[in-house]
């Protein structure tokens, strides 16, 4: 018969703390995940449960995120493109870009949502008014980011080709 080694933990493993970790953070998760569906049943916005199908949705990291980094009101990164319309406004356009045709984004597993909402957003990251919003996603649906204006590989001013976009 073989012998199996003992795997030496230092520290050592406490299974009875470790279960009570694990439902300390489930609990949590839990607490968390109530305060943001509240934080989201606050915005005044028409079918805003549309922002939340299984099969195309965001979660507070990726919302964070989209302000942190595309919102003027937010002074950092400079240099990357803005929205210029309200919060409310960016949300009913995630939620309007279900809708959109979708196409992979070439060299990532993630896909990419293009459309023209007829109306300046904001500005692209060339700080040019664009109409135009893109969204990402993952494979699975969930909106990663959004900003105004086309992905840097994709916009018309690097590819003479058209690229299908979606009005709405």
């Amino acid at each position: 018969m073989d012998q199996t080694d003992k795997i030496h933990l230092s520290p050592p493993f406490n299974e009875d703390e470790w279960l009570k970790l694990v439902f300390l953070l489930s609990d949590t998760q839990n607490w968390l995940n109530d305060l943001v569906g509240t934080a989201m049943l606050q915005v005044p916005m028409k079918d805003r449960r549309k922002l939340f199908r299984r099969s195309y949705y965001i979660n507070v990291n990726a919302l964070a995120h989209i302000m942190e980094r595309h919102h003027y009101k937010i002074p950092r990164h400079p240099s990357v493109s803005k929205f210029t319309i309200p919060v409310i406004d960016i949300l009913a356009l995630l939620r309007d870009a279900f809708t959109a045709p979708i196409s992979p984004v070439s060299g990532s597993l993630n896909f990419q949502r293009v459309i023209n909402t007829g109306n300046i957003i904001g500005f692209d990251y060339n700080q040019l008014p664009t109409s135009f919003l893109t969204v990402l996603t993952d494979s699975g649906g969930r909106i990663i980011t959004a900003f105004p204006g086309f992905l840097k590989s994709q916009s018309p001013l690097f590819n003479s080709h058209n690229l299908q976009t979606y009005d709405i």
